[in-house]
């Protein structure tokens, strides 16, 4: 079982998490989108394509562009479409 937590607070938690690159990416099912914030940052890999990012609010505090999730990645990346990554500080174990 994978979890993400940032601030004290459980953000995500799955058994059917899928890795990439060393990065666990959560089913969009999985993940308490309440802390969630949609932002204007994308970037773009190589072979996944186009990445947008979430920005975390728990308890009054942001983690800026702390997750990020391909809605349409490329062929290559089909298995991670629209699930969700964590980086900068968010704790995945």
């Amino acid at each position: 079982m994978a979890t993400a937590t940032w601030n004290g607070t459980v953000i995500a938690k799955s058994d059917k998490t899928v890795v990439v690159e060393g990065n666990h990416y959560f089913p969009p099912e999985s993940v308490n989108t309440q802390y969630l914030t949609r932002s204007a940052t994308t970037s773009r890999c190589p072979w996944k394509g186009l990445a947008n990012y979430y920005s975390l609010i728990v308890d009054g505090k942001t983690n800026e562009d702390a997750a990020w999730y391909y809605a349409h990645p490329s062929d290559a990346a089909a298995a991670i479409k629209g699930y969700v990554a964590f980086w900068r500080g968010v704790d995945v174990r």
